[in-house]
């Protein structure tokens, strides 16, 4: 087999192979072994007549379909093989001539991966994000556990307020009739979480437990159901009971309560200790983002569209798979805020371009670096992953068929890269207006 490549625009190349006379021909008996049993040959049982009666009956076109398959994919992956390239979109073939005494000859064009111009890649410098820890910050944890740590107690001698929890039944009523989802019983509702429609909440406020009342109410005009959107409706309320939040005193009981320390000034100091471990590690990952954007800015790579549609096939495959476990579709989500499927692949586009470079670019200087996997470090990443998916070891090795845990192999041969680059990456400080940005959001 013989192959010529020519380079096109876009990454695209054309490939023309030419498949021999011999090897066309064990293609033609190949397919006739498949097709024998549906070919009826007079003189001859369904499927008995020879390979060249069939073919003289019926025309050696008969066969060509899977002959083609069984002698053009081989062929093209030999071809492939030969010229060093990367197909990254289905190869578009097309027949030249064929027959059994000449061969075949066809073209397919194909995008293959794109070669990719390294810049600087070792000594870059980027920014070493710096977030500070403050007072503010300790007591604001402390705050969320504390509010995780209070109890709902009976409110006596006053009416419901913002912030209470009131045990209700309700029924909304419109034109008289109960409609569907509009009744509860003992329901608890937090006073001020917008949970219901509005007004609703509003008119809770300054009942007590035992108040049964009517109240009227209108939905909003874009509310969710059309039989409801801007309906009046009556609400019939009772009022069983009302509850508010105590909050614990801060003091050394409360740290014995929820840690394993015997002062408050303790826990506070391990709060602390937290915090800044976790603003470490934030500003480690910010670190080793912002060389690899760096690295990527410096080089040269012209992106296949078919590789970017690739990519945003695959998100539009992860947003399903999140939405899924969330209990509803993808389309059903879109549809609710107003979106198609086609503007949310739109918005996915710039997304997916930066993740193909990407990848691309740690491809190539892995590749230049000669970084490799060991079965160790391969091991080692199973495990990691194993832990992350919340399952053992064994278990993510049993799923993972004989040779195929390339995809293991091709993590740890990223996280090295990215670890190679930042180790030998320049740390530079924030410019000051970054520093007062990420202030004022925070």
């Amino acid at each position: 087999m013989a192959s010529v490549m020519e380079k096109k625009e876009n990454n695209v190349v054309v490939l023309t192979i030419d498949v021999s006379p011999e090897s066309f021909a064990d293609a033609l008996q190949r397919s006739f072994k498949k097709n024998a049993g549906r070919f009826s040959v007079p003189g001859f049982r369904k499927g008995k007549a020879p390979m060249h009666i069939v073919t003289k009956y019926y025309g050696e076109g008969v066969l060509y379909d899977d002959a083609i398959d069984f002698a053009a994919n081989p062929a093209y992956l030999a071809a492939i093989a030969e010229h060093g390239i990367t197909p990254v979109s289905r190869p578009d073939l097309d027949i030249q001539s064929i027959s059994r005494d000449e061969g075949m000859k066809f073209t397919v064009q194909v995008t293959v991966k794109p070669e990719v111009e390294l810049g600087q890649y070792i000594g870059v410098e980027a920014v070493m994000p710096e977030y500070p820890v403050t007072d503010a910050d300790v007591e604001r944890d402390l705050s969320r556990t504390q509010e995780r740590n209070a109890r709902l107690v009976p409110v006596e001698g006053r009416g419901i307020e913002t912030g209470d929890t009131a045990n209700i039944d309700y029924e909304g009523l419109k034109d008289g009739v109960a409609f569907e989802g509009g009744t509860g019983a003992s329901y608890d509702l937090k006073i001020g979480s917008n949970t219901f429609i509005p007004g609703f909440e509003d008119a809770l406020i300054g009942k007590t437990a035992g108040d049964e009342f009517e109240l009227p109410i209108t939905f909003p005009e874009d509310y969710g159901h059309a039989e409801l959107a801007g309906a009046a409706v009556v609400f019939n309320v009772k009022v069983n009971e009302v509850k508010f939040r105590e909050m614990p005193v801060l003091d050394d009981e409360f740290a014995k309560d929820v840690s394993e320390f015997d002062t408050l000034e303790e826990y506070k100091a391990s709060i602390r200790t937290k915090l800044e471990e976790n603003a470490a590690s934030r500003a480690k990952g910010a670190f080793e983002d912002n060389v690899v954007k760096a690295v990527v800015a410096n080089a040269t790579i012209d992106v296949p569209a078919a590789m970017i549609d690739s990519e945003v096939d695959q998100m539009v495959n992860e947003q399903s798979q999140q939405m899924r476990y969330q209990g509803f579709e993808l389309e059903q989500y879109l549809g609710y805020i107003g979106q198609t499927i086609d503007s949310f692949r739109d918005q996915l586009r710039d997304s997916a371009e930066t993740r193909v470079r990407t990848s691309l670019v740690l491809e190539a200087i892995a590749a230049k670096e000669d970084i490799q996997a060991s079965e160790e470090e391969i091991d080692e990443e199973i495990g990691r992953m194993a832990q992350l998916y919340g399952m053992t070891k064994e278990d993510l090795k049993s799923r993972i068929a004989p040779g195929e845990n390339s995809f293991v192999a091709e993590s740890v041969v990223r996280n090295k890269t990215i670890a190679l680059l930042t180790e030998k990456a320049v740390q530079v400080a924030p410019p000051p207006e970054a520093e007062e940005t990420e202030e004022a959001a925070e």
